[in-house]
């Protein structure tokens, strides 16, 4: 939820900048630095809440807690290459790519009850599902609208 909440937030409120400094919408620009915060946002969550992102990844693939660093650092440099006009078509396209193969291990947190942020298998099973994977649908078509069909 908090994901969305920035994206949205930092949408209306660029919106806004963009429209009182240019005197024109820019709704592009807009989502993608919106997309871009966002992103910023869920990376600082692999560096504060690592302990938590490594039970979100099934057993049988090794040195988890370097995957979660990296995936971290991944998530900032597409959060500035969306920003770049001439890396934004091949930022989208990566950063789709990206949010398609994590939806799994949204799903493994899911079926096993993983609460990332406490890093405890007390979380909110299956029912995140009905949430998470229609919020990565709008972070997939958000990012195409934004950086690809344009």
């Amino acid at each position: 939820m908090k994901p969305l909440i920035i994206l949205l937030l930092t949408f209306i409120i660029c919106l806004f900048v963009i429209k009182f400094t240019r005197k024109e919408y820019d709704f592009a620009l807009s989502a993608r630095v919106a997309m871009s915060m966002m992103l910023v946002f869920t990376a600082i969550g692999h560096f504060v809440f690592t302990k938590g992102m490594t039970m979100m990844i099934p057993q049988f693939i090794p040195f988890k807690e370097s995957f979660v660093y990296l995936t971290g650092i991944f998530e900032v440099l597409l959060a500035i290459g969306l920003l770049i006009p001439k890396l934004k078509v091949i930022s989208g396209w990566t950063l789709i790519i990206f949010l398609l193969l994590m939806l799994p291990a949204n799903i493994y947190a899911s079926i096993n009850n993983v609460n990332y942020q406490k890093g405890t298998f007390d979380g909110n099973g299956l029912a995140y599902l009905w949430f998470r994977i229609p919020l990565q649908i709008l972070f997939i078509i958000w990012t195409y609208i934004c950086t690809i069909r344009i």
